[in-house]
């Protein structure tokens, strides 16, 4: 498919679907942020420790339906990052069929370094930096 070196497998649970039998909206939202902390402990930007170290804060979310996803599928999101500015960065996801190689849905957002004790946005870390710049072979 696209150019991702990350993928998280997601399993349908029963609960994920809505009365019409695939799978809420709102839980594409899920399926991202599950996927985007993964990724940032795949790099081991994050130790699985608190929530409040992590040093990010999400500013916006798009998200694009393709196909609906049901019960039972084999899917997984795509996870990348593919801008780094001062203070934010931005992550790209695809949500896709394994078994059918379809894109389901895609999503665009925007995260902010954040310092939660501090309560202000700070610059994005060296050690991020080079973290992601090596990993997704991106300009520094």
């Amino acid at each position: 498919m696209e150019n991702y070196r990350f993928y998280l497998p997601i399993e349908i649970r029963y609960g994920d679907l809505d009365p019409q039998g695939h799978v809420n909206a709102a839980r594409y939202m899920t399926f991202v942020e599950h996927a985007r902390i993964a990724y940032l402990h795949h790099l081991k930007l994050w130790d699985g420790g608190s929530f409040l170290n992590i040093g990010i804060i999400l500013a916006d979310a798009h998200f694009i339906y393709k196909a609906p996803i049901q019960w039972g599928q084999d899917i997984r999101v795509g996870t990348r990052i593919d801008r780094l500015g001062n203070k934010s960065f931005d992550m790209v996801h695809i949500i896709e069929d394994v078994e059918k190689n379809q894109i389901l849905a895609s999503s665009a957002t925007t995260l902010v370094t954040y310092d939660y004790h501090a309560d202000r946005a700070i610059l994005i870390p060296d050690h991020w930096r080079k973290t992601i710049t090596n990993y997704e072979n991106l300009d520094a």
